[in-house]
């Protein structure tokens, strides 16, 4: 089990030696020989966006935290496998936590990549209506963003799109500034430094196997190659798609406060050659998600989707015979897209809390006040925008931890 050495060591109140075993000593800490490694303050479950933007802000505030990742590295799950757009909030119901927290979020996002130097870029998006049957949508789309506060949507007719993208189809359109794209892994990377320099630590192949809730403390025991068990007065699960299997090995939690989870396969292709867009060109949304989007990375390269494909076990392959309904998608808006311009890239898997069929479920951010334990927080089903709303989830999470 490896610990990440970034940051500021004089500052670092948690020594991880105990549970490295790579490591020939503790850390160079003043009180690292009567610090208990077995009892910690706050232990973060998951280095993914969530999980560190969370720690970020408990070392912030003078906590003592570990995080525990069970993979390898930082954001190897759902938050390296997406389309890496800040969203402006077009699309969560008024007074959802996906709607306030995408909205907030958003703005801290910016801030925070402006101050720390990630990249990242304002590009703005169009939001299309490809038909004219499809036109009432964009308009209920225009009003919900303006309920969650965007006021600064821009309503366009066909030809006025098409000045801003000559290759764009559409009947009607309505640009979004507010939308851009981020480097998701220079965010974890800045965010780990920031908790690192506060005194966090990160600890790596480190699969938490159960949790004992005893007297207001928390037992937690890790599997792996080193088992060890780690006392703590708060435990924050930010595990991604493993939070829900996770809660449901909390002795001490009333398992009807763990919901279900649905499994979505997003699958994304890309091209070799560069696609004529210089903004992310969004669709109609359909009943499984926002539709296959083009989006675009910081080098201008285009990506296109994700779709929806419902499992049962969590696979990144992607099947090359998806392109055919990629085409048909994309040249809705691209008519022009050449034939066998796709390949496929990446997929990435979300949480769902709903399931086919099912109206979208909104995020779940628990605290004691609904499962009655102290110091436990729970994190369900942070799929988009959990990527744009990280910074203000983090905030959340840390109020219900309590001190």
């Amino acid at each position: 089990m490896h610990h990440s050495a970034t940051g500021n060591r004089r500052n670092r109140r948690v020594s991880v030696s105990a549970l490295s075993p790579h490591t020939d000593k503790p850390s160079a800490t003043p009180d690292a020989a009567s610090h208990n490694m077995d009892q910690i303050d706050c232990i973060v479950i998951g280095a993914g966006v969530i999980g560190l933007a969370i720690a970020r802000t408990l070392a912030a505030r003078g906590r003592e935290v570990i995080v525990l990742e069970a993979a390898e590295a930082i954001g190897s799950g759902a938050s390296s496998r997406n389309s890496e757009v800040i969203h402006a909030g077009l699309y969560y119901p008024r007074g959802s936590l996906k709607a306030a927290l995408c909205v907030h979020g958003r703005e801290l996002l910016y801030d925070y990549c402006e101050a720390r130097g990630v990249p990242h870029q304002r590009c703005g998006k169009l939001l299309v209506a490809t038909s004219r049957n499809q036109v009432p949508q964009l308009e209920r789309i225009i009003a919900r963003g303006k309920e969650n506060g965007v006021l600064d949507l821009i309503r366009m007719s066909a030809a006025e799109a098409q000045t801003l993208e000559p290759e764009l189809a559409c009947v009607d359109a309505v640009f979004s500034p507010q939308t851009g794209i981020v480097d998701s892994h220079q965010l974890m990377l800045a965010l780990q430094a920031d908790a690192e320099r506060d005194g966090a630590a990160c600890v790596f192949r480190a699969p938490v196997d159960t949790i004992e809730v005893d007297h207001g403390r928390f037992r937690v025991h890790l599997g792996g190659q080193t088992p060890a068990t780690i006392g703590a007065s708060c435990v924050i699960n930010s595990a991604g798609l493993q939070a829900n299997a996770l809660a449901r090995r909390i002795r001490g939690l009333d398992k009807r406060h763990v919901p279900p989870l649905y499994l979505a396969r997003g699958n994304y292709f890309s091209m070799s050659a560069r696609a004529p867009f210089s903004r992310l060109i969004y669709p109609m949304p359909n009943e499984a998600g926002l539709g296959v989007h083009l989006t675009l990375d910081l080098n201008g390269q285009a990506r296109f989707g994700p779709d929806v494909e419902w499992v049962d076990a969590i696979s990144y392959d992607v099947d090359p015979q998806r392109a055919a309904s990629f085409y048909s998608a994309i040249r809705a808006y691209w008519p022009d897209l050449p034939d066998d311009a796709l390949q496929p890239a990446y997929a990435g898997i979300r949480p769902k809390l709903s399931g086919p069929g099912e109206a979208a479920a909104d995020f779940v951010i628990q605290g004691p006040a609904a499962h009655g334990v102290r110091g436990l927080v729970n994190l369900f089903g942070i799929e988009s925008p959990g990527l744009t709303a990280a910074l203000a989830i983090a905030q959340r999470a840390c109020a219900l931890a309590g001190r």
